[in-house]
């Protein structure tokens, strides 16, 4: 199992911008919006499906961009955000990769190892969905807790 080092480490820093707005901002300088869905920013449900989108989307483009780039690569990402006896949170989330490669036998081998590489990246490669797939804490605390 590996071990925490400060290599390992991801970190952003969030900022109140207005009501109920905030910027995250991360150790390279990127910034995204972050609402309540009461403006065009991203909501944090809207940003977890993002992010279970991209990350798959990074380990399924080097997997099958090795044998042919697509010509069409779009990803839908969703969740249905309920409220039950478990609290809030979000069910049913898919992610559906549409793509496309060129004829012939690039393409043909890069059509060929998609489900698998999907599996793979399910079960494996991508650290957001499998931190969502996983049991983890959470550990929310205040800045001057002991």
């Amino acid at each position: 199992m590996s071990e925490a080092t400060p290599e390992t480490l991801r970190s952003i820093e969030l900022t109140r911008i207005g009501e109920r707005r905030y910027k995250a901002t991360n150790v390279r300088g990127g910034v995204l919006p972050i609402g309540t869905g009461e403006d065009p920013d991203f909501t944090p449900i809207e940003l977890l499906l993002a992010a279970l989108a991209g990350c798959s989307a990074v380990d399924v483009d080097l997997i099958t961009g090795k044998r042919a780039q697509p010509t069409s690569f779009d990803v839908h990402a969703e969740g249905h955000k309920v409220r039950d006896d478990l609290g809030n949170h979000v069910t049913g989330m898919r992610i559906v990769f549409d793509l496309e490669f060129p004829e012939g036998e690039a393409g043909d081998a890069a059509r060929a190892v998609l489900p698998r590489t999907l599996e793979q990246v399910r079960d494996r490669l991508c650290p957001v969905v499998r931190t969502v797939a996983l049991p983890n804490e959470v550990d929310l605390l205040a800045a001057d807790a002991d």
